[in-house]
């Protein structure tokens, strides 16, 4: 859904597939229980604060910037969340950050597995009940699972993907996550995982290699 006038509470929603459906059925099972916000559509770099007219305008053409519509499409919406923190933490001073201890860039031969155990810094209890989404750019490239599940399914995130690479694409929800790199003797494949948290929107992206299988290891 979209904000349409930011002067006042005026919003555009559109349903997907199965929130079509739940309603349609006229049963009370059409209930939003969850929901997200973005700032997609703000440049931060034009909040100009040498501003000649003062303090009050230093956000005057990021404030008077046009809103987005509502987006059917989960991999062009919400690509930049806000984050959520508990009220009252208002001099946490410091925001949480997802982190993982894979170094990026290496690579593996095909069938090793690579595990990802993600953590969040800055806040202890932060992502400890959805966990995070994993979503793999190249599904061609190498399989992923989740080891430890997630208590019910994450909230629905964007794919980072341009057009041919989301229809490679794969997501899943857990604490932890195992990627196989496919076999293929073409040539080395390259692809990345980026995990977010479903609690506080942060995010890594960890990329790897599979190195082209020679038939024999």
């Amino acid at each position: 859904m979209g904000y349409l006038d930011n002067s006042t509470v005026t919003i555009d929603a559109v349903l997907t597939k199965k929130g079509r459906e739940l309603l349609a059925r006229g049963r009370d099972e059409f209930k939003i229980t969850k929901y997200a916000l973005a700032d997609d559509e703000v440049d931060y770099d034009l909040y100009n604060t040498d501003h000649p007219l003062g303090t009050a305008y230093y956000g005057a053409a990021i404030e008077n910037m046009p809103v987005m519509e509502a987006l059917p499409d989960e991999t062009q919406a919400l690509k930049y969340k806000l984050m959520t923190m508990p009220k009252g933490l208002s001099n946490l001073g410091r925001v949480p950050v997802v982190v993982i201890g894979n170094t990026s860039g290496q690579t593996y031969d095909s069938g090793t597995p690579i595990i990802i155990q993600p953590s969040t810094l800055n806040f202890s209890t932060a992502n400890g009940t959805l966990g995070y989404t994993a979503v793999l750019s190249d599904s061609q490239v190498a399989e992923i699972t989740a080891l430890t599940s997630a208590l019910g399914a994450g909230p629905t995130v964007p794919q980072f993907l341009g057009e041919n690479e989301a229809a490679q694409s794969v997501s899943v929800q857990g604490f932890s996550f195992q990627i196989t790199g496919n076999q293929n003797t073409q040539a080395d494949k390259q692809a990345s995982v980026t995990i977010i948290g479903n609690e506080t929107g942060g995010q890594v992206t960890f990329s790897f290699t599979i190195r082209k299988w020679d038939g024999q290891t």
